[in-house]
């Protein structure tokens, strides 16, 4: 690092995001759950998936009394923490699912994902929820040869699938859209849309409860059994018992190996001048991906700030996640570098707030919706990375698990999806570990100047088993 490149002073880091140091920090404490009690569901865990299955439940049947349990406060998690992206993605690998269930209903499911973008937007314009949602779509850059390569081949994969509004830009509408120095090519769907996360999770919640949903707050749920969820303040008992914890999982008895709680980290500029944004350009509230192994993600606030997120340090031992958000001098140091490089007219701008959150990866990369009649118990998760939208397919699609309805969302092939456990200790920490060391080296190497696809990158994917 130069000095060009160093912050200037040192950001906050972590108390738990900017999202929420943005809406005045953290919020005052719900009433935590006063001791036993019963309810016809209860959903342990308030970010995105719990809240948008309660919102959808409440809404098919007022009458049900539905419980959501929560550790911290709504929306603590990834619902508080990402980069802002309800994005279209599929949250899994559309081989594997039709390899597993067919291409038909794995289009479906790539269709009602870009459904869902839209369906966010309607329900938070529609309850009111000021969250400076903006479909902008999503532009992809590639800066290297070989990124370019995966770029075109991505296109190409999208049609494959009927997502054909997925296109390569030219170079004069990549300098009308954005202007980064380093692209050599870039791509565009507009299925996705910004937005600043923190305030629509925590929006929904206060829509959740004026529905009649209880939301009981520092309320850790230990165990989870068929009609019981047992907690530090008390038993819940409840014929329908929904699991909405993600990253989170491995926290609860027998959820250790279930899914891996995988780290990404985050920093976000000062409200950067007008001369900044004029050199910039990236107006139309678009977010910005590349396709480089390690991935970054990143917007352009509506308060005139870049926030940028990448992996940082993938995986802490154990399945551990962090309490407050805090992220590694290094890992700030990194994101800032990546920031500086692709936009070079933010040097000399402070970056302001860093901080990490976890995503729930399955051992097959590919997320599940879940629910068991005969035991009441159900869940949804293991979105890896693509959770934001994600969550509400999953809120509606458990909505009519839960109520016995068959329709075309109970079809869908991640219903019922059950990926196998990650290994035990040390080799899951030594093969995440393994498996990002080699991405960011085969990212490195492709910026200096390789032509192919490395080899690095190719060991990883065998060791992840990633598709």
């Amino acid at each position: 690092m130069d000095a060009a490149t160093t912050p200037r002073a040192d950001p906050v880091n972590g108390n738990v995001s900017f999202w929420f140091e943005a809406i005045g920090g953290r919020p005052p404490l719900r009433p935590a759950l006063p001791g036993d009690t019963t309810a016809d569901v209860c959903i342990v865990g308030a970010g995105f998936t719990g809240l948008w299955t309660a919102y959808y439940l409440k809404k098919a049947d007022p009458s049900l009394r539905i419980v959501v349990l929560e550790r911290e406060f709504a929306g603590y998690g990834a619902s508080g923490r990402n980069g802002g992206w309800a994005s279209g993605l599929l949250a899994g690998s559309r081989d594997r699912f039709a390899e597993l269930y067919g291409v038909d209903a794995t289009k479906a499911q790539q269709r009602l994902m870009h459904e869902a973008v839209d369906e966010i937007v309607a329900v938070g314009a529609a309850e009111g929820i000021e969250a400076d949602v903006v479909k902008g779509g999503t532009i992809r850059i590639a800066s290297s040869p070989s990124q370019v390569h995966r770029l075109t081949s991505g296109v190409t994969e999208d049609h494959r699938w009927g997502v054909t509004e997925s296109r390569l830009l030219d170079d004069g509408e990549l300098r009308e859209r954005l202007r980064i120095p380093e692209a050599l090519k870039a791509s565009y769907t507009p299925h996705c849309a910004r937005m600043q996360p923190a305030r629509y999770v925590r929006g929904l919640a206060d829509v959740v409860e004026s529905l009649g949903v209880t939301i009981r707050e520092s309320t850790a749920v230990t165990r989870i059994e068929s009609g019981t969820a047992h907690t530090d303040r008390g038993v819940v008992r409840a014929p329908v018992i929904l699991r909405a914890t993600e990253g989170y999982t491995a926290s609860l008895a027998g959820e250790r190996r279930t899914w891996l709680p995988m780290n990404s980290s985050m920093i976000v500029t000062e409200p950067l001048p007008r001369s900044v944004w004029d050199e910039i350009g990236w107006n139309g509230g678009e977010t910005l991906g590349d396709k480089c192994y390690s991935h970054m993600y990143g917007q352009r606030t509506a308060d005139g700030r870049i926030a940028i997120g990448g992996r940082g340090i993938p995986y802490r031992f154990g399945s551990a996640t962090d309490r407050d958000g805090a992220t590694q001098e290094a890992t700030i140091r990194s994101l800032t570098s990546i920031l500086h490089r692709r936009f070079p007219a933010t040097r000399g701008h402070r970056v302001e707030h860093a901080w990490c959150g976890v995503l729930g990866v399955p051992r097959d990369w590919c997320s599940s919706a879940v629910f068991d009649p005969a035991t009441g118990l159900g869940h949804a998760g293991g979105y890896v990375g693509q959770g934001l939208t994600t969550t509400n397919l999953a809120g509606r699609t458990l909505r009519d698990l839960v109520l016995g309805h068959d329709t075309e969302l109970t079809r869908l092939p991640w219903v019922g999806h059950t990926s196998r456990k990650w290994e035990v200790e040390p080799l899951r920490w030594l093969g995440v570990r393994s498996m990002y060391l080699a991405y960011s080296r085969a990212d490195r190497k492709e910026l200096a100047g390789r032509q192919r696809a490395s080899r690095l990158a190719r060991l990883a994917d065998v060791i992840s088993r990633r598709p």
